[in-house]
């Protein structure tokens, strides 16, 4: 069996990515939280790991996203002001896997406006991506 190598092409990266926040839409939408909250967090990371690799930074093995913005922050200073919305994801993700923090009184609604706001941070890492 061939080891596959990361790919560092931001079109691979993007694909997937986008990929993840329609996953995460759609869970919404039938109103599976965690399986959203997963995918949500799941895309945020890859968004910000395509953006790091298109500004040449060597892929790493965070799953953190206040720690991948903290990186981020070095090519566009202005994302600064998605910290709330990575800890709040972050947060999301870790209570959903880890006992006992499963219950953290999250509602469709709360995360209906996660996923606007990640639509407005995705679009600041991406401008050109198209996002429903």
């Amino acid at each position: 069996m061939k080891k596959s190598k990361n790919s560092t092409n931001i079109k691979d990266w993007l694909r997937v990515t986008k990929a993840d926040f329609v996953r995460a839409k759609k869970n919404l939408k039938e109103n599976d939280l965690p399986v959203a909250e997963f995918f949500l967090q799941q895309s945020l990371e890859k968004y910000l790991k395509g953006f790091l690799i298109k500004h040449g930074w060597e892929l790493k093995k965070i799953n953190e996203l206040d720690a991948l913005l903290d990186e981020a922050l070095k090519y566009k200073p202005e994302l600064s002001s998605y910290y709330e919305l990575c800890e709040r994801v972050s947060g999301y993700y870790l209570a959903e896997r880890y006992p006992p923090f499963d219950d953290l009184g999250l509602t469709s609604k709360i995360l209906e406006k996660d996923v606007e706001e990640a639509k407005l941070f995705i679009k600041t890492l991406f401008p050109e991506e198209e996002l429903k």
